[in-house]
């Protein structure tokens, strides 16, 4: 049985979804570049992470994927749906891993096992043995999103793509939880990337940077989208240090690097596939900006990007310090955050003891289904406020 309820939009919302990270694809430590066998990608800990964060009462937890290290992404998130209550699951799907009508099928199916707490992270990337053309990993993306929602959303797929071409395939097996599936998650810098979130998704994820350039990001996003008269969501996937007083959160930042290798670390970046990303050459850019300490700005750290791709920054401070920032994102617009630290579970209990108590949280709400009704909404009007 299908759920809709009446939509409403997130600029409308005086709340933010507030979610954690589960460390599928090895990246967990007690100490960045030093592998941990107890921090494993393995079901057992990766299950674990999950149920802290909902304990912690995170609203969302990121799933992610990468074919070379760690746990399968779908996998492991039917393995959590009978294991959760109310936290929702951010699974990662790289677009054309799957064929997409099965992948459909098999989203669909994760949406009602979830009761409508799936969400997903679109991912245009290479696979393995393949080295594609960026033009064509976004077209074989945008085609992919397009043949889901029609499998979403219509009685029979009819498609004629540059990569796919399908004609009159009924859709009944993949018709999900929530009507028209669920919320699309979306990363990425390139006008092509863009292009692909302002027509079609419904969240833009950034790395952490400083405000300004998250702000030019953001009306970058918000003009492609307005060419297609919508309107996205914007969100921040940073990770977290906080304690007591900003001098333990930065003590604690230094501890943290402070059996990293450098040659290691480069190693642990460069087998990553988005390596040679623009998102992470500007990750690296915020790194060659920072201080002789790491910061490119009041309590954003660059310090993690030394042992991984991908986001490579994260909020250190007091709570005091990390709620003044999560203010300020959610001013400039962020209603989104997608946060991390290490090792996760430890972390996650001191942003839930020290953070949380002060946050009000909400599921980001759907325009064809399901919305948060525990979250009480203020108008704020619509599109990012920068």
């Amino acid at each position: 049985m299908q759920k809709t309820i009446v939509p409403v939009t997130s600029a409308n919302l005086d709340a933010s979804e507030v979610s954690w990270f589960s460390a599928l694809c090895s990246d967990d430590y007690a100490y960045l570049g030093v592998p941990d066998g107890a921090l494993r990608s393995s079901w057992e800990h990766c299950r674990d992470i999950v149920l802290e964060a909902e304990n912690q009462g995170f609203r969302n937890v990121l799933a992610p994927s990468s074919f070379q290290v760690g746990q399968d992404t779908l996998s492991f998130v039917a393995g959590m749906a009978p294991l959760t209550k109310s936290i929702n699951m951010l699974a990662a799907i790289r677009c054309g891993e799957m064929q997409p009508i099965m992948l459909a099928r098999t989203v669909a199916t994760l949406d009602h096992m979830l009761k409508g707490r799936l969400t997903l992270n679109v991912i245009s990337s290479d696979f393995p043995g393949e080295v594609a053309d960026s033009a064509f990993r976004y077209k074989r993306s945008h085609e992919v999103v397009e043949i889901l929602k029609q499998a979403w959303t219509r009685d029979e797929i009819n498609y004629d793509g540059e990569v796919y071409k399908f004609a009159n395939v009924p859709t009944a097996p993949a018709t999900p939880y929530q009507t028209g599936g669920p919320l699309l998650y979306f990363g990425g810098y390139s006008p092509a990337a863009l292009e692909l979130c302002g027509q079609h998704c419904d969240v833009y994820l950034m790395w952490p940077e400083p405000e300004d350039q998250l702000a030019q990001r953001m009306r970058d996003v918000n003009a492609v989208a307005a060419c297609y008269n919508r309107t996205v969501d914007y969100g921040l996937r940073v990770h977290m240090i906080v304690r007591d007083t900003e001098i333990e959160a930065r003590e604690y930042a230094d501890h943290l690097v402070s059996k990293l290798d450098d040659e290691y670390g480069k190693l642990i970046r460069d087998r990553a596939h988005d390596s040679i990303s623009l998102g992470v050459a500007h990750q690296a850019k915020a790194r060659e900006l920072a201080d002789k300490f790491g910061y490119v700005e009041p309590n954003l750290w660059t310090g993690v990007g030394r042992a991984r791709s991908g986001c490579g920054a994260a909020l250190v401070g007091s709570a005091d310090q990390v709620l003044s920032k999560i203010e300020n994102y959610r001013k400039m617009g962020i209603r989104s955050f997608i946060f991390s630290g290490y090792p996760h579970i430890d972390e996650a209990k001191y942003f839930g003891k020290l953070v949380m108590p002060d946050l009000k949280t909400c599921s980001l709400p759907h325009v064809h289904g399901r919305v948060p009704s525990d979250t009480p909404a203020t108008p704020l009007g619509n599109g990012p406020r920068i």
